[in-house]
């Protein structure tokens, strides 16, 4: 028994030792890789931003220290939104805050309808003590709290035709994590205005269904065992995608694994998010094939914590999103195309 016991405790300092010099290894990884992208990416972005030694290296994350501003850069500022902007919309939300409060109270929303309470400015208060709730720093009293509260809040006075939509509080606390104040603002309109978070904020159905039927086009092409495994059961993208996309993974995965994600998802845009959708059904392959409708959904709404970086990205490196000779964007088109055909066929004034 003694011995048993000794060869166990040498196997763990084995594996301590191993995880210690791991975790040095990526330490040193990321220090160097620092010091290229504050010393020459940055310095010169437009030039080098799409040189084949920077995208490799934004492949295998970026950063925590420049991470920020790596993502500021990539999202662009087409909106032009200044800080000055940002103050004036805060200043609105506050407004209409105090107003509400003076004239309702919280357990009011309840009685109204689920598309007012969307629309209201009072369910970000609801959201916000929901959004990573184990980090504590976003909760009422935390030292984020009121800055997740005033960028959802200013963002429904900036765009009313979108509103707040839950999910979106999320995306705004991992660039508050990112980003200063201002930044975190101006970065989080200019990513909500991309066509594809645009069609799934404004809940626009038909666009929404483009993006599930050019997902299903690569899902099919890369799994299609999985597919048909899906198919047998009508287990449609929107069960599982629509969360994902919805919180652009943050909700899904690790923080530090969806920080990695949005790394790659700013360079190259919406087709990553479907990508790295494809990525996790791979990675779990095996295990969705033993499963029925019911547990196939549980599973892929709550995803293991224990989910790695190395793992999931070496199946989203083995995704390929080629179909035939086209790639995502010309099968989106393509998509687009026969859609409005159809719908052109089936138009009641057509067949009259």
């Amino acid at each position: 028994m003694v011995a048993e016991a000794k060869k166990r405790e040498i196997k763990e300092a084995h594996k301590r030792k191993k995880i210690m010099k791991e975790r040095f290894k990526q330490e040193e990884n990321i220090a160097s890789a620092m010091v290229i992208w504050i010393n020459e990416i940055l310095p010169n972005w437009e030039v080098m931003r799409s040189t084949r030694r920077v995208r490799e290296l934004w492949w295998q994350g970026l950063p925590p220290s420049v991470r920020g501003k790596v993502w500021s850069l990539a999202v662009g500022n087409e909106l032009n939104i200044t800080p000055e902007l940002y103050e004036i919309f805060l200043s609105r939300a506050k407004e209409r805050w105090k107003s509400f409060s003076e004239t309702s109270s919280e357990n009011d929303i309840e009685g109204v309808s689920v598309a007012d309470r969307e629309a209201s400015l009072e369910l970000i208060k609801l959201d916000i003590s929901r959004t990573f709730p184990s980090l504590y720093i976003f909760q009422k009293g935390g030292p984020y709290h009121d800055v997740l509260h005033s960028i959802l809040g200013a963002y429904t006075c900036y765009r009313p035709d979108v509103g707040y939509v839950q999910g979106m509080s999320f995306i705004a606390a991992v660039l508050i994590l990112n980003l200063e104040e201002a930044d975190a603002f101006i970065a989080f309109a200019n990513l909500l205005n991309k066509p594809c978070q645009l069609a799934f904020f404004r809940v626009d159905h038909s666009m929404m269904l483009k993006y599930f039927a050019t997902f299903e086009v690569f899902f099919e092409e890369n799994l299609s065992k999985l597919f048909l495994h899906f198919k047998s059961y009508s287990l449609t993208p929107d069960i599982y995608l629509i969360d994902w996309i919805f919180t652009l993974y943050s909700k899904s995965l690790p923080l530090d694994l969806a920080c990695r994600v949005w790394d790659v998802f700013c360079r190259d845009g919406e087709e990553f998010l479907f990508r790295t959708g494809l990525g996790i059904l791979r990675l779990y392959e095996d295990i969705l094939l033993q499963m029925d409708f019911i547990h196939i959904a549980q599973f892929l709404t709550k995803l293991p914590e224990d989910i790695t970086s190395e793992k999931l990205f070496s199946c989203i490196a083995a995704i390929q999103m080629q179909n035939s000779t086209k790639k995502w964007t010309q099968v989106f088109a393509s998509v687009m195309k026969d859609i409005k055909e159809g719908e052109k066929n089936n138009s009641p004034a057509l067949k009259s």
